[in-house]
């Protein structure tokens, strides 16, 4: 009787070890992301630039929430810092960008079916605004010139005006 009820609980016992050995194993793997989304991934690292009035910016990329996730950190010398985060949203990618203007415009790709190394985001909707005519980012334009090259154009938008500014960076490390 001891030797049935003790293969009994090593058989239970043995589905849950494996169980418990996927889940362990599995914990520390990346999620995978989409291949438009895994093209932005090598600009994790520090960058410095200009704005196009010539003042510094530093660039900071972070891969963050086990990889599905791109932070990106803007320090420029005038004004606050602002956070803008990338994802993927099947094969599209989409960013929420919080800006130092207190609201947070959210943009996204049209469709990427292949490699590309320009990423042209527009407004999908945007947060915090107190009225329409508010200013706010409408779109990001970000070129990938090279491994070490990047350019942003962000386009503002206030009272129904636009107007882009163009930053230039260069890979710090």
């Amino acid at each position: 009787m001891k030797r049935i009820k003790l293969a009994g609980l090593l058989a239970a016992g043995i589905p849950l070890a494996m169980a418990i050995g996927a889940y362990a194993s599995g914990k520390d793997d990346k999620a995978k992301p989409t291949s438009g989304f895994a093209q932005l991934i090598p600009l994790v690292g520090e960058w410095e630039g200009t704005s196009g009035n010539g003042s510094p910016v530093k660039l900071t990329y972070t891969l963050v929430s086990n990889g599905t996730a791109l932070m990106e950190r803007m320090e420029p010398s005038k004004e606050a810092e602002m956070i803008t985060m990338y994802s993927a949203d099947g094969d599209r990618i989409v960013v929420t960008h919080y800006c130092s203007a207190g609201n947070q415009p959210q943009m996204q790709t049209a469709a990427l079916s292949g490699p590309t190394k320009k990423f042209d985001f527009t407004l999908v909707r945007v947060t915090g605004l107190r009225s329409p005519e508010e200013g706010h980012m409408v779109r990001l334009v970000l070129m990938m010139v090279d491994k070490d090259h990047l350019t942003q154009e962000w386009t503002f938008e206030q009272n129904g005006k636009a107007q882009s500014d163009v930053f230039r960076y260069t890979r710090k490390n």
